[in-house]
């Protein structure tokens, strides 16, 4: 039966890439107005459905809150697309007259999406708004503990691309949750590149397909809060981000580094606002409970709140604990909260200078979420800029809440649901991908007059550059 189902997803695999790739030379042929057209319907449609995608959701995944899925189906939609309405992708982009040069923007062709289970309603919209903008086509590959809620959301973009002009099959999505179908998708002949955003597993698999593909690394972000900091602001900024959707946004932070002297503020500050910080004993249980033996994250505390974290650990919390919180000084594979937890929970350092914070954050991100995102709160722009020249991310945010402002809401990042790590953290970009991440470029180049007699060689330059240097000089 199961080889049946493989089967099944591996020809419908098959039949969706060839239907996209038809599609996708229609959409070749259309002007950016007509592609905006059918991007800006799809915002809208998609953002009246927000709160019914989000619900479901939650009750197919039991991951996050309906408020906060609702939040991140309307960003997007309405957030994306104001941010790429006015973006010029397909065309002539630029001429540059001094350059003789004209550049070009060509679709990459047909995208294999792959989707999490996290986010597996916005995830679509925000993948089939950038990828159309571009000219592009696009299947997605769901989550199996998503596959409905994944679905339907699918089905809204494309019935609202398609009424505003798209061509069928310009957005499709396997109906047959598995790895045979996903794996067959990203080595379709007809898939140029893939979107890939979900788990480790998934990621490697995208990149060894053979295909060009845009991944995402593991989010292991620490939060610095520096002695020029405003504790309280810096508190309620985590407390927002920690909680939204229960944590799954892999932006959000995973720990707070603090110097021994702001201990004691950050503890009190804490406490007022809804942390809750575990005494030994009690982190001790939710450790056990936050990985498998494989090291693997377990799915079971993924997206649910503090309190029900707490209950599932065998302890109770006072009403209104907002984020579980354990005291811990090493980072390593031993080390669960010095890794990625996608729930309200975090690890807690305390340093003795302001250079053994950035050394700890350092190894913390070199352990799990190299290229990711950092946040620091401060008012010092000297440690500002002293962290930024060092720490190995392509997102450090500046007061603000991490898991917002490294989607781009809460700061002027691209607002996006994919975030490359760049090389440092195994990813072919560092970008909050957009519709420029899914495009070539062409330029045509001409004849500039110069011919190699007339162009001096670099030796001649630069021996004339000296000698009127040394005439400058004497003179």
């Amino acid at each position: 039966m199961e080889l049946d189902k493989d089967l099944q997803a591996r020809q419908e695999a098959r039949s969706l890439a060839a239907l996209a790739q038809t599609a996708q030379k229609e959409l070749a042929r259309m002007s950016q107005a007509q592609l905006d057209a059918i991007v800006e319907n799809i915002a809208r449609v998609f953002e009246q459905s927000a709160g019914e995608l989000a619900r479901l959701a939650v009750e197919e995944t039991g991951f996050g809150n309906e408020e906060d899925k609702t939040v991140k189906n309307r960003f997007a939609s309405r957030d994306v697309w104001q941010a790429i309405r006015d973006m010029k992708t397909v065309g002539v982009l630029r001429e540059l007259p001094g350059e003789k040069l004209w550049e070009v923007g060509v679709p990459v062709g047909v995208i294999a999406g792959i989707v999490p289970s996290t986010n597996p309603t916005s995830t679509v919209c925000y993948k089939a708004m950038i990828a159309l903008k571009a000219g592009n086509t696009i299947v997605f590959s769901p989550h199996p503990k998503a596959i409905r809620c994944t679905l339907r959301a699918a089905q809204i973009v494309k019935e609202a691309a398609e009424a505003a002009g798209a061509p069928k099959g310009a957005v499709g999505c396997l109906s047959i949750a598995s790895m045979a179908g996903c794996q067959e998708l990203m080595g379709a002949p007809q898939v140029r590149l893939i979107l890939a955003t979900g788990g480790p597993a998934m990621v490697r698999a995208a990149y060894s397909s053979g295909k060009p593909a845009i991944g995402v690394g593991a989010g292991n972000g620490p939060a610095y809060i520096h002695r020029s900091a405003d504790v309280q602001k810096a508190m309620e900024a985590i407390a927002r981000s920690k909680t939204f959707d229960y944590g799954t946004v892999c932006a959000s932070e995973q720990s707070i580094v603090v110097e021994k002297e702001l201990e004691a503020a950050v503890r009190k500050e804490g406490a007022r606002q809804g942390f809750y910080f575990m005494n030994e004993t009690e982190a001790g249980s939710l450790a056990k409970l936050l990985f498998r033996p494989t090291g693997a994250l377990n799915p079971e505390i993924v997206g649910k709140s503090a309190v029900t974290l707490a209950k599932k650990a065998g302890f109770s919390v006072p009403e209104g604990t907002r984020v579980l919180v354990a005291r811990e000084q090493e980072a390593g594979p031993t080390r669960p909260y010095s890794m990625e937890k996608l729930c309200p929970v975090l690890a807690f350092f305390v340093m003795d200078s302001e250079d053994a914070v950035l050394e700890k954050a350092i190894e913390v991100l070199t352990h799990e979420g190299s290229g990711h995102t950092f946040a620091i709160h401060a008012t010092d722009l000297a440690v500002v800029r002293k962290f930024a020249l060092q720490i190995p991310v392509s997102r450090f945010l500046v007061n603000t809440p991490a898991a917002l402002g490294g989607i781009g809401a809460t700061t002027g990042l691209f607002p996006a649901l994919t975030l490359g790590c760049g090389a440092v953290g195994g990813s072919s970009s560092s970008n909050n991908i957009s519709p420029l991440d899914l495009i070539n470029i062409r330029r045509v180049a001409w004849d500039t007059g110069h011919t190699e007699e007339s162009r001096p060689q670099v030796g001649e330059a630069l021996v004339e550059m000296l000698a009127a240097k040394i005439l400058e000089r004497l003179n």
